[in-house]
């Protein structure tokens, strides 16, 4: 990224409404680049781009860094044509073993372990945790999604990763 770009994203991350605005009007076109070569057929790129911008939006303030953002997008981008392509197929987001999701581990048997372990969940625990979890919402935007208030987002969440953590106990 050039030192422009840098300012214009600490400026938008630190919710200067203007630099927000022109940092995502900046992005659209790597975006929609990136989601017409990563959207499985069927997926309308440019919905993967909105949904993108909107997450920009939402999680800029929590990037934490800069140099980071254009692998962030990138990821973002990724992640949304996937999940439209399961969303089209009445498909739960379940990541795969080699999701970025488990990238912290070079652990390939530990990635598979995890991935099984989220498959296994119950509907209700996995989609709090992959809400959660995978796709970094808040508490609050969870409770929108899901219809339900944030004491019971919290509680599914926390059964979830006990019950991850038994399964991957055994």
């Amino acid at each position: 990224m050039q030192q422009h770009d840098l300012v214009l994203l600490e400026s938008a991350r630190r919710g200067d409404v203007a630099a927000v605005e022109r940092l995502l009007a900046a992005c659209r076109p790597d975006l929609r680049r990136i989601a017409h070569s990563q959207c499985p057929g069927g997926v309308d790129p440019d919905d993967a781009v909105q949904e993108t911008l909107l997450l920009i939006y939402r999680r800029l303030g929590a990037l934490r860094t800069l140099a980071s953002f254009p692998a962030w997008t990138f990821s973002i981008v990724r992640r949304e044509c996937h999940r439209l392509l399961r969303a089209m197929r009445g498909q739960a987001e379940l990541p795969e073993a080699d999701d970025p999701v488990f990238a912290r581990s070079d652990r390939l048997d530990l990635r598979s372990d995890l991935a099984a372990a989220i498959h296994s969940l119950p509907d209700k625990y996995r989609e709090a945790i992959l809400l959660r979890d995978v796709q970094e919402y808040s508490i609050g935007e969870i409770a929108d999604q899901l219809r339900l208030t944030r004491e019971a987002v919290k509680s599914r969440i926390h059964r979830g990763r006990q019950m991850v953590q038994e399964y991957l106990r055994d």
